[in-house]
């Protein structure tokens, strides 16, 4: 195996004290973790601005159809997290060493640098998509609550569309926040971002029960399968957490009970995701819109909910930038800041921005592509490389199966929702 190279399963990440992909969220505590602030740290992870596009993808795949998919997509995700920590407790122990504190360190035991190389270019790639969508809801959102009216449905600023004034007007500040070096100084920024967002969830979730009582609509239990890897990409989005598991896994006090914390953590955000799309659709029917947010109105509340969650996306920006800047800056500045890669990173992830037409596409074009990688293919394949000596055949059978179904689940994906965007772009 990969591991048996080498004793220090690492590269200069581990020689740097500097922010990495798997560094959590909130400020790194000395002491290791209880169960509790363990499955704090997991629910923090995973909950994110995917959320958002699930009432619009159940109208496109049906609400049973789709709580089926998200479900699923919920057991398979706790499956391959699982099997991350299993790989990297075998490895640890065959070093008798613990040297293994993410992803990455992961990938370079296993498969050297190849391994580390395939996690670094997804974990840019995933990191930055869920940026880039930031960027989309922030501009779209601000349009919607003090541009689009009824009588102006095609409004300018300056000549220009709202949506394309509000992404340039967040540049320069992205670009002084993404300057800070330390992830330290941004994790109150993080707390605050998670609180206002889970706020905002509860009162769209209560909107739409009162919507919804009010009103009837025709509702479409089971969309079709032209549209099921549109709704896959999605739902897999909306659980990528996948680059955290084993730093909180190694954080926790009791270790063993790891496993049981996160299967809780799961469900419960499973169900929080099934009641929030359901709730959505059920409440605005094929009138949901790709951020269901834009469906509220332009109340006084609407509008109240709406800026918190850009508030909460702006100051999140950062945060989910420094996994990038940290493989950037580990292979081009041997690990030293810069500024200007930095810098250059939020021009592209701007740029990219201004290009994407629609939220829930792209959430399914980066769910589709490197997040069914991230989470699926390369769990399953490291695995089954480590533990290809002891595995039964069932065992063999089910890391190969995750890796050929989703892979083909990726390409497919990919290439549906880029029919997609590129289709809304036409």
């Amino acid at each position: 195996m990969g591991f048996e190279k080498n004793n220090k399963a690492s590269s200069s990440s581990h020689v740097l004290q500097i922010p990495r992909e798997d560094t959590p969220l909130l400020a790194k505590n000395q002491h290791l973790s209880s169960p509790s602030k363990t499955f704090a740290n997991v629910f923090i992870a995973i909950v994110g601005a995917g959320v958002l596009g699930l009432p619009y993808t159940f109208k496109r795949t049906g609400w049973i159809m789709g709580a089926i998919m998200l479900f699923s997509v919920a057991f398979l995700t706790y499956h391959c997290m699982m099997l991350l920590v299993f790989s990297r407790r075998k490895i640890e122990s065959h070093l008798k060493t613990s040297e293994i504190s993410s992803f990455g360190d992961l990938g370079f035991a296993v498969c050297g640098p190849i391994g580390r190389f395939a996690v670094d270019t997804m974990i840019v790639l995933s990191q930055a998509g869920f940026c880039i969508s930031y960027m989309i809801f922030i501009a779209n959102t601000l349009a919607y609550c003090f541009n689009y009216s009824k009588s102006n449905p095609s409004p300018k600023i300056l000549g220009f569309p709202p949506k394309t004034v509000y992404i340039w007007s967040c540049f320069p500040f992205q670009l002084g926040l993404n300057s800070i070096p330390s992830l330290t100084l941004l994790a109150p920024l993080s707390i605050f971002a998670d609180v206002v967002e889970l706020g905002a969830m509860g009162v769209v979730m209560v909107e739409d029960v009162m919507v919804y009582l009010k009103s009837s609509h025709v509702l479409e239990a089971f969309g079709g399968f032209s549209v099921f890897f549109y709704g896959l990409g999605v739902a897999v989005y909306a659980f990528e957490g996948v680059g955290m598991v084993l730093p909180l896994e190694a954080e926790m006090k009791n270790k063993a009970k790891f496993g049981k914390i996160l299967g809780l953590s799961m469900a419960l955000i499973s169900l929080i995701y099934g009641a929030f799309g359901v709730l959505g659709y059920f409440a605005f029917g094929e009138e949901t819109k790709d951020i269901i947010t834009t469906n509220l109105g332009q109340g006084w509340l609407s509008s109240l909910v709406q800026i918190g969650l850009c508030i909460n996306l702006f100051f999140t920006f950062p945060l989910m930038m420094n996994p990038v800047y940290e493989v950037m800056e580990r292979r081009f500045c041997e690990g030293r800041y810069c500024l200007w890669i930095r810098w250059i990173v939020v021009l592209v992830v701007t740029i990219v921005a201004l290009l994407v037409p629609n939220f829930a596409d792209f959430l399914s074009l980066v769910g589709s592509s490197v997040c069914i990688i991230l989470g699926f293919v390369l769990p399953a394949l490291f695995h089954l490389i480590v533990f290809k000596d002891e595995l039964r055949w069932h065992g063999l059978a089910c890391d190969g199966a995750i890796i050929v179904m989703a892979t083909v689940f990726s390409v497919y994906g990919t290439f549906s929702s880029m029919l997609e965007i590129f289709g809304a772009k036409a």
